[in-house]
């Protein structure tokens, strides 16, 4: 096991990845930026170094300095949470050089499945179903088109290097297409320095599936059910829950089956997902994270598992603690993610939290390193706290969750806490009659123009 573990993150995760190590006896290092100093994970590590400045390109994504504060704390492991350089191929592989391990996949996984094309590749490869689109990147716009003709209309023109929604977009028919691609090339190179694109097929009405899978690197691999991610905003996940209430047992160990199994092939290392849209009985892979989740939570909720416990473990050799055979769906669980924003128009609103009341109870979660008289800084994402609801039917989730959100209260800043009372008592959503696009169509209609 490790002696001393870096976390090359900051708020709810960093904070997550602390309490993993503290319960497993290892020392912990916090780094973080001048921002951050009163950040409560670097309050409650054995050791903090500031790695510099508030903008994360010279601190939380400065390489050489976490390497230097590794050498100066002695630490043996890094964990990178998600974000940042979580998926980063060249931070694991610097880390390797230096003798230091990288608690994730090895750098060759990371590097496949960040590409977006050559993980589309690879999953049908592994046996795993993919969307019909093309097999590679897109440079001529005749070619695509006879590749959107011979795949359908509507098409979605995707960055091979892209997340979050950035170099993506829908063309409906022809004419749709050459706009489309010109802006999806433009916004992929301005996000992600790389213009490449490529087509698949547009879903009218899919959910947003994920599989949670854990691996040791060894041949070894498990699936932990699914994640239910399909209201979203702007292709950002706002609420997810598990199990799926669109999916049957039948349907969830057909495809944790066949994830597994690819998996095993893969020689994974670590916890990962693998995302697909789900549509007529049908699911079809769209990328791997080859990271923790910000929604791991939920999967922790429903089958007992720690999973960053199990990151931690397989990076230092230990190989799996569990089974397939251990892995079994106890209830239901939602998670909220509560932000700094306006709940309607979604404006940012960092500042000072003059008040932070979180919720309790049975069954009530909540991650979050915000404290009362903590400063939300302007330079980072946007998230407050995670709410993670438990209850033994989807229907006691569902009302434990209105009760949980009821109590919970953040003053000093705007949160996104009165979309998610909202959410709660909507009859679409107590029925888990929702896709990916439902979301966006409710705020669209005027939602929220009056937020609860």
């Amino acid at each position: 096991m490790f002696d001393k573990v870096l976390i090359a993150n900051r708020g709810e995760i960093a904070l997550r990845i602390l309490r993993a190590c503290k319960e497993l006896g290892i020392a912990t290092v916090a780094v973080h930026s001048t921002a951050d100093a009163d950040a409560m994970h670097v309050k409650l590590a054995d050791e903090s170094v500031c790695i510099g400045p508030p903008a994360p390109r010279d601190s939380y994504l400065n390489i050489p300095s976490i390497i230097a504060a590794c050498e100066i704390t002695g630490a043996d492991a890094v964990h990178p949470g998600y974000g940042f350089l979580s998926e980063n191929a060249r931070f694991a592989e610097v880390l390797e050089k230096h003798k230091i391990a990288f608690i994730g996949p090895t750098s060759e996984h990371i590097r496949t499945m960040g590409d977006k094309i050559e993980a589309k590749r690879t999953a049908k490869a592994l046996g795993i179903p993919v969307v019909p689109g093309s097999e590679g990147g897109i440079t001529d716009d005749v070619e695509a088109k006879r590749i959107a003709a011979g795949i359908g209309y509507p098409v979605l023109v995707k960055a091979a290097a892209g997340g979050g929604g950035r170099g993506m977009k829908v063309a409906r028919t022809e004419d749709d297409l050459v706009e489309a691609l010109q802006t999806a090339r433009t916004e992929a190179k301005a996000a992600f320095g790389d213009d490449a694109v490529y087509l698949e097929k547009y879903l009218e009405k899919p959910r947003h599936i994920e599989i949670q899978v854990l691996g040791d690197g060894q041949g070894d691999a498990i699936h932990l059910v699914e994640r239910d991610c399909s209201l979203q905003r702007r292709h950002q996940k706002v609420w997810e829950e598990g199990p799926s209430p669109a999916l049957n047992t039948e349907a969830r160990d057909r495809i944790g089956g066949i994830v597994a199994n690819a998996m095993k092939k893969l020689g994974y290392r670590g916890a990962g997902t693998i995302e697909f849209l789900y549509e007529n009985g049908e699911f079809y892979f769209i990328e791997m994270n080859t990271r923790i989740q910000v929604e791991h939570p939920v999967t922790e909720m429903i089958t007992g598992i720690d999973l960053v416990n199990e990151q931690i473990k397989v990076a230092a050799g230990a190989g799996l603690s569990v089974k397939q055979s251990d892995v079994k769906v106890n209830g239901h669980a939602i998670e909220c993610r509560v932000n700094a924003e306006h709940p309607a128009t979604f404006r940012p609103s960092p500042g000072l939290v003059s008040y932070f009341h979180p919720p309790g109870g049975l069954g009530v979660r909540v991650d979050s390193a915000v404290y009362q008289g903590y400063r939300i800084p302007p330079n980072y994402d946007s998230l407050v706290a995670k709410l993670i609801v438990h209850g033994r039917t989807r229907n006691e989730c569902l009302m434990r969750l209105r009760r949980a959100l009821d109590e919970f209260v953040v003053d000093g800043i705007e949160t996104t806490l009165p979309l998610f009372r909202t959410l709660v008592r909507n009859a679409e959503i107590q029925d888990g009659l929702y896709d990916i696009h439902w979301l966006e169509k409710f705020l669209k209609a005027g939602g929220m123009d009056e937020p609860a």
